[in-house]
């Protein structure tokens, strides 16, 4: 899909599909823009019978008989106070959903006097590839999805083509994680992350390193290693970087739950815990490999980034972790595992620790870690635990900008109590109450204390049962967009233009 603008009026273009963006007011004066595709007498009394206001995601498709013009789908876009960028991508997405099934030319012509160009034309782009998506790769005999192939923002005053470039590496990033996130488990095993990694690094030259179950355990690592004991899958240990050509301002670390399949062990997944749907349980590990994959293709300056990942299964064999048992972390401390079903954050503690070797300016990790977190927050918020306000305020805006919701969430170090084992350092939970404030608490413990920190439970966000939009039902690649705002440090101002 190409996005490109072109500063030419409708009369003068030649494409076939026209999505026309209506503001809540005033309708009248802006169809005197259409004056030249469709009459507006006509088009108000439709939209008057249709009682179209304007209002976002309103809807009103017409069938054109032009020579070259097929078709008008106008959009509404609410009142222009507060058009801002969430807006524009359910607007667009809703619009762009109309258009499926045509490989045709796609012009847009939007209300660009009131609105910022560059948030504009960034969430135009990512709404149209991102709403149209779907994972057919496991049918039999998939039907083909025809996805416009050039899509052009008509009448946009002129803008840097780097913020229009962008759009491409981004979408292919979140494509990536939702295709890894969509793989059932008997595809989508350990070796095949690591390989989809090692993919990545040779297209996009990143330098990348696996280790195998003797490596990891050369380091220590026998709290991940302890839960990937359970599967006769090997575990596989993923560590992606990012080099800019120039000398490296800022070296910062992404990290990933990888979990292929969590079965919750002994503390088996019964019930409500829809343990079919516990092949996304690698969520974290898709969001990152996603950014690794864009931030590789958009090659930012001034900054170093570092990817990793600690694949593994969570399954039940004679080998596999018990409740009861003592198990060390790389860091030297023990973890009474009181719960097998409390496993991802014991593979983040040692890839934590990994991570804080490799002396970074900061660290942020994702993880779709407790369920305590979508019961607060829903399936459109994740959430954020962090004692740098710095950091967080990063990621907040990072988020902002990118459409993906995300609260911060108290880091209150009194409820670190709930964690107190008799016999070792630490439990791996705590009581049911604050259970994701008990897990941020829990990973705080692998994190060098001199190091800003971040955790993003994205439980509920990676994954979807309803449309929302730009986020088909299924897996929704939610926190790549974040992760690559935050890492590029190219964050537009989310600001609205009067």
């Amino acid at each position: 899909m190409q996005i490109s603008q072109k500063s030419i009026s409708l009369k003068n273009w030649d494409g076939s599909i026209v999505i026309f963006g209506l503001l809540n007011g005033d309708i009248e004066t802006q169809l005197e823009l259409l004056a030249d595709v469709i009459e507006k007498d006509y088009l108000l009394q439709v939209l008057k019978d249709q009682n179209f206001g304007g209002e976002v995601g309103e809807i009103c498709s017409f069938n054109l008989t032009q020579d070259k013009l097929m078709k008008l789908v106008i959009i509404g876009l609410g009142k222009p106070e507060k058009l801002l960028a969430d807006g524009i991508r359910q607007a667009t997405s809703i619009a762009a959903r109309e258009c499926l099934g045509s490989s045709e030319k796609i012009g847009f012509i939007y209300p660009w006097e009131v609105i910022d160009y560059s948030i504009a034309a960034k969430a135009i782009g990512e709404a149209i590839r991102l709403s149209t998506f779907k994972d057919l790769r496991f049918r039999s005999n998939p039907e083909e999805i025809k996805r416009p192939e050039k899509i052009e923002l008509l009448g946009l005053p002129q803008i840097e083509n780097t913020l229009i470039n962008q759009i491409s590496p981004i979408c292919a990033g979140v494509e990536l994680a939702r295709e890894l996130v969509g793989a059932p488990p008997n595809i989508l095993t350990p070796s095949e992350l690591a390989n989809q990694a090692l993919e990545i690094s040779k297209e996009f030259k990143l330098e990348a390193k696996i280790l195998n179950r003797k490596q990891c355990a050369e380091k220590g690592m026998g709290s991940y290693l302890a839960v990937a004991k359970g599967s006769d899958l090997e575990p596989k240990f993923i560590h992606l970087t990012y080099k800019p050509n120039s000398p490296a301002q800022k070296k910062i670390v992404m990290v990933g739950k990888g979990l292929t399949f969590d079965s919750g062990g002994y503390n088996l997944k019964v019930g409500a815990a829809q343990i079919e749907k516990m092949k996304y349980d690698m969520g974290g590990s898709a969001a990152v490999i996603g950014a690794a994959r864009a931030i590789g293709e958009l090659a930012p300056e001034n900054i170093e980034v570092h990817f990793i990942v600690a694949a593994c299964e969570n399954m039940i064999n004679g080998s596999a972790l018990h409740p009861g048992d003592i198990i060390t972390a790389s860091n030297g401390k023990t973890i009474e595992v009181n719960n097998t079903d409390a496993e991802g954050r014991l593979t983040l503690a040692d890839a934590l620790v990994y991570a804080c070797k490799l002396e970074p300016d900061s660290i942020v990790d994702l993880a779709t870690l407790t369920g305590a977190c979508v019961i607060a927050l829903g399936d459109e918020i994740a959430g954020l635990w962090s004692e740098s306000e710095e950091l967080a305020k990063e990621l907040e805006i990072a988020a902002e900008h990118t459409g993906e919701g995300l609260w911060r969430m108290p880091m209150r170090n009194s409820y670190r109590k709930g964690l107190k084992s008799m016999l070792a350092d630490i439990k791996n939970t705590g009581p049911r109450a604050g259970g994701s404030i008990t897990a941020a608490l829990f990973l705080k413990e692998f994190v060098t204390e001199s190091i800003p920190w971040a955790h993003i439970d994205i439980a509920g966000t990676c994954w979807t049962d309803k449309d929302n939009g730009i986020n088909p039902s299924g897996a929704t690649g939610y926190g790549v967009r974040t992760l690559v705002e935050w890492a590029c440090n190219k964050a537009i101002p989310h600001t609205i233009k009067n």
